[in-house]
C-alpha cells in the first residue's frame, strides 16, 4: 500500500487563538535560552561563535499572539492524513504543519504524545504555542513564530513511485528564508520519512535555526537514549554546563522524571556517529528518530518531577492526562546557536520517525555504553543507516518537483510578496500572487508606486516590514494620495528600530507625532514610550504610555476587534510603566477604565494585585490571589506570580500559582 493522502478534520476541545496584538513587537519576548558573556567565553570556539551570532533584536515583522484564553469548546481542526499499511500520520496544516499523531497499526501504538486539547500558551517567540506532536522550529532560538500559523500544503510525487508526499512550505519571516517539509510513507515501511530544506535566496549570509521537536509520552519507566557520553546541561538558571551521561551528581538523568526541575540536555554526539535519539518505555518500546548527518544536534527536554514542571504540564493539557517529554534534533549542538547559511545556499536533510522494540533488560541496564549500543543495533536492524542515506539521495530530485492539483492548504501571502519584491525563483515551493491579502496590499502598492497607503481610520496601523530592502523603500517613500504622512513615519521608525538605528527611529516617531495633528497620535506615543523605557527614562515612558492610552480611546473604534486588542495591549503596557514610575494611583485608573470583560482577564487581575500592593493595600492584593485567577498568557519562565505572592506573605506559594522552573 503506497502512501495515500486525504483531507479530514479532528474535533478537540479548543481554546480560540484570539486576535493578534496590533502593537509592533519592538522588544523580544523574554527568551530563557540566553547566556551572560562570561558564560559564553568558557565555551568551545565554534559553539561560542554560533551562540553570539545572529541574536534577535525583536520578533518583527511577526506580531505577538496573546489574546487567547483558557475556555475550551469542541471544534474541528483541519487535518491532512497520510497512510500506508503500517502507519497513519495526522498533520495540522493550519497550526504550523504539526504532526499531531503517528499511529503504528501493527502494534496499535500511538508513538507521539498526542495532546487531547488545543490550548495556546506563551512559549513561542511571538506568544501562542501548544504542546504535543512533532513541530518544525525554524527562525531563531525558541519556538517558531509559525507555531499557530497556517502553512501552504500540496501533494507532490513521492520518490520511487510510492504514492504521494505531502509538501508543507512557507516563508519564515524572522530570517526571510523559505523552507519546505516533505512527508511520505514508503510502501510497507514502519518509518515516516521527512525531507526538509531551508533556502537562502538573498545575496547575503543569513543566520539559520532549526530544531525538530518531538513530544513523546512520559512515565516512571521512560528512558531517553542517544549516542553520547556527555551532554550540555541548560536549566532556567541560564548556565550551560558540560556534564556526563547518564549519571550526574548521583542521579541517572536519562530517566526524565529523575530531574527535579525543567531542563535541557544537549547531547555531545561524536562527529562520525550515526545521528539518532530514542524514547523507550519500561518494555523497551517507543519511538526513535534518526537523520542524515546535517541534522547534527540531539536534545532531551524534561519538565522534571517538581511542582512547577507538573503545574506546567497540567496547564498545557487536560488534568489527569499523562505527561510528556521532548526529544529533538537540530542543525547545531545546542538551541542557543544560530548557523550561517551563505548567499544562494541551502541546508537539506532527511529524517525518519518510527517504532523501536528493544530488550528492556539491555536498554534499562546500568551499563550505559551497552544500553545505547543495543539501541543502535536495533535501529540498524529496523532501518539501516545506509537506507536513510539512500532515501535522502532518492528524495533530492523530487525536492524541486512542482505540487500537483489543487492546494491542500493555504498559508500566508508574505512569501508571494517577497518573491514579487526580490524576483526569486524557488522550484518546488510556489508562492502564488493570489495568496496575497489585505495585510500585503499596502506593501505591494509601495513596490508598485513608491507610496504607502494608510490603513482604515479608527483601526491600528497594519504590520510593518523591516528587512533592509523594505527599510530602503520606506526611506524613499511618500504617503499615498490623500494619506497622512504620520503613518509612513511610524512604519519607518519601526524598521529603523529593528535595524538597531534607535536614534533615527526616535526621530521618525517624533515626526509622526508632529504630523498627526487631528489624527491618531497614540502609535508614535507608544513607540516613543518603549524607547524611553530602554533608555532608563521611566518617568517619560510612563507619561507617554498614559498619553497613548488616552489618545487611543478617542481615536480607535472600540467596536472593531483590532482596536479592542490595541486598547487592551496599551493599557497593560501603561500600567506596567506607571508602576515602574511609582504612580500606582494612575495605574489603578487605567485598569478601572477597561471594559468589565477585559478587567476579568487574568493578566489584568494580576496587575490589579500589583497596583494594590504598590498602594500598600496588602489585604486587597491578597484577596485577588484568594479569588483564584489564571494568567492566560503567563510566559515560560516568568516569575511574577511567585514574586508578587512573596511580597504579600511568607506563606507557601499555593500549587495553583506555582509555575517556578528553577530552585
Amino acid at each position: 500500500m503506497a502512501t495515500t493522502v486525504r483531507r479530514s478534520t479532528r474535533t478537540l476541545p479548543v481554546a480560540p487563538l484570539g486576535p493578534e496584538n496590533p502593537l509592533p513587537a519592538l522588544l523580544p519576548l523574554d527568551e530563557a535560552h540566553t547566556l551572560e558573556e562570561s558564560e559564553r567565553a568558557a565555551l568551545p570556539a565554534e559553539m561560542a561563535r554560533q551562540v553570539e551570532y545572529g541574536p534577535l533584536r525583536s520578533v518583527l515583522p511577526a506580531r505577538v499572539f496573546d489574546g487567547y484564553g483558557r475556555r475550551r469548546a469542541p471544534a474541528p481542526l483541519d487535518t491532512l492524513v497520510l497512510e500506508n499499511d503500517r502507519l497513519c500520520v495526522t498533520v495540522l496544516p493550519g497550526l504550523g504543519g504539526r504532526v499531531a499523531s503517528l499511529f503504528h497499526k501493527p502494534s496499535g501504538q500511538e508513538l507521539l504524545y498526542a495532546n487531547p486539547v488545543f490550548q495556546p500558551a506563551d512559549f513561542a517567540l511571538n506568544g501562542a504555542w501548544y504542546s504535543g506532536g512533532i513541530e518544525w522550529n525554524i527562525g531563531a532560538t525558541g519556538h517558531t513564530t509559525l507555531s499557530c500559523a497556517p502553512l501552504h500544503a500540496a501533494r507532490v510525487p513521492a520518490p520511487g513511485g510510492d504514492g504521494a508526499m505531502v509538501r508543507l512550505w512557507e516563508w519564515e519571516r524572522l530570517r526571510d528564508t523559505p523552507f519546505q517539509v516533505d512527508l511520505w510513507l514508503p510502501d510497507e515501511s514502519d518509518f515516516l520519512y521527512v525531507g526538509a530544506r531551508i533556502r537562502n535566496p538573498h545575496d547575503r549570509t543569513v543566520p539559520v535555526y532549526w530544531w525538530s521537536n518531538i513530544a513523546v509520552p512520559e512515565d516512571e519507566g521512560t528512558r531517553v537514549l542517544a549516542p553520547a557520553e556527555e551532554t550540555w546541561y541548560f536549566a532556567y538558571e541560564r548556565r550551560l554546563r558540560r556534564i556526563p551521561v547518564p549519571e550526574w551528581r548521583g542521579t541517572d538523568l536519562s530517566y526524565p522524571l529523575h530531574s527535579r526541575f525543567p531542563a535541557d540536555y544537549f547531547y555531545e554526539v561524536p562527529e562520525g556517529a550515526r545521528k539518532w535519539i530514542a524514547s523507550l518505555d519500561e518494555k523497551g518500546q517507543g519511538l526513535v528518530q534518526t537523520s542524515t548527518d546535517v541534522l547534527r544536534g540531539r536534545k532531551l527536554f524534561v519538565w522534571g518531577s517538581g511542582p512547577g514542571g507538573r503545574r506546567w504540564q497540567r496547564w498545557l493539557t487536560e488534568p489527569g492526562t499523562p505527561g510528556y517529554v521532548e526529544i529533538q534534533a537540530g542543525l547545531a549542538r545546542t538551541q542557543l546557536e544560530h548557523v550561517p547559511l551563505e548567499a544562494g545556499g541551502e541546508f537539506a536533510w532527511l529524517e525518519a520517525y518510527g517504532p523501536l522494540a528493544t530488550d528492556p533488560a539491555a536498554v534499562h541496564g546500568a551499563d550505559w555504553a551497552a544500553a545505547r549500543g543495543h539501541t543502535e543495533e536495533r535501529l540498524e536492524a529496523a532501518l539501516p543507516r545506509s537506507c536513510v542515506e539512500e532515501a535522502y539521495e532518492a528524495w533530492r530530485p523530487y525536492a524541486d518537483a512542482d505540487p500537483e492539483g489543487e492546494p491542500l492548504a493555504v498559508g500566508s501571502g508574505w512569501g508571494a510578496l517577497e518573491v514579487q519584491r526580490g524576483g526569486f525563483t524557488l522550484p518546488g515551493t510556489p508562492f502564488a500572487a493570489e495568496t496575497m491579502g489585505e495585510e500585503q496590499r499596502p506593501w505591494a502598492e509601495l513596490l508598485r508606486t513608491g507610496a504607502l497607503p494608510c490603513g482604515p481610520a479608527g483601526s491600528p496601523p497594519g504590520p510593518t516590514l523591516v528587512a533592509a530592502e523594505w527599510r530602503e523603500l520606506l526611506e524613499s517613500a511618500h504617503a499615498a494620495k490623500g494619506a497622512a504622512r504620520h503613518e509612513l513615519d511610524h512604519h519607518l521608525g519601526v524598521a529603523q528600530w529593528h535595524a538597531g538605528d534607535r536614534s533615527q527611529a526616535v526621530r521618525s516617531w517624533e515626526r509622526s507625532l508632529d504630523s498627526a495633528q487631528g489624527g491618531a497620535r497614540w502609535p508614535a506615543l507608544r513607540c516613543l514610550a518603549v524607547a524611553d523605557q530602554q533608555e532608563g527614562n521611566t518617568a517619560r515612558a510612563a507619561q507617554r504610555s498614559l498619553d497613548a492610552v488616552t489618545d487611543a480611546r478617542k481615536s480607535l473604534d472600540a467596536g472593531r476587534v483590532p482596536a479592542r486588542a490595541a486598547l487592551g495591549a496599551l493599557a497593560r503596557e501603561a500600567v506596567e510603566a506607571l508602576l515602574a514610575a511609582d504612580r500606582p494611583g494612575e495605574a489603578a485608573a487605567v485598569l478601572d477604565e477597561l471594559p468589565a470583560a477585559e478587567r476579568e482577564r487574568g493578566r489584568f487581575r494580576l496587575l490589579r494585585a500589583r497596583v494594590l500592593l504598590a498602594r500598600g493595600d496588602i489585604a486587597g492584593a491578597r484577596a485577588v490571589f484568594d479569588s483564584d485567577f489564571e494568567v492566560e498568557d503567563l510566559r515560560e519562565g516568568e516569575e511574577v506570580l511567585s514574586d508578587t505572592w512573596a511580597a504579600l506573605t511568607d506563606e507557601p506559594l499555593p500549587d495553583r500559582y506555582d509555575f517556578r522552573m528553577r530552585p
